[in-house]
């Protein structure tokens, strides 16, 4: 069973930075696609941003694009998402999730059932 451990979260004011990291353990093999998802008090979870692991192929959801980055680094087995312009509507819990099961050939989608293996969340608050 893989671990995945967010971390970064915190407070920060609209138009200011942080950066999210979430380290994999567990397995001895990579992932093959990693992903942010987010949740608001009273709203669905919803996709950020996904990266696939072989080529670093990425995906984003419209409401972030320009302003977050994914990024992995496979080495330490961390994938990061750097948020910049950060907004009021960007608070919620974010969630690390992975994937080691579905075919490498589809670019991992901004979809919370594709993956298995989630985080406990880390939590981003922006203040106006």
């Amino acid at each position: 069973q893989v671990q995945l451990v967010e971390s970064g979260g915190g407070s920060v004011q609209a138009g200011g930075s942080l950066r999210l990291s979430c380290a994999a353990s567990g397995y001895t093999y990579d992932s093959n696609s990693m992903a942010w998802f987010r949740q608001a008090p009273g709203k669905e979870r919803e996709g950020v941003a996904t990266i696939r692991t072989r080529d670093g192929r990425t995906v984003y959801a419209d409401s972030v694009k320009g302003r977050f980055t994914i990024s992995q680094d496979s080495a330490k087995n961390t994938v990061y998402l750097q948020m910049n312009s950060l907004k009021p509507e960007d608070t919620a819990m974010y969630y690390c999730a992975a994937d080691y099961e579905r075919s490498t050939a589809y670019v991992p989608p901004l979809l919370p059932t594709w993956y298995n293996d989630w985080g406990q969340g880390t939590q981003v608050t922006v203040s106006s």
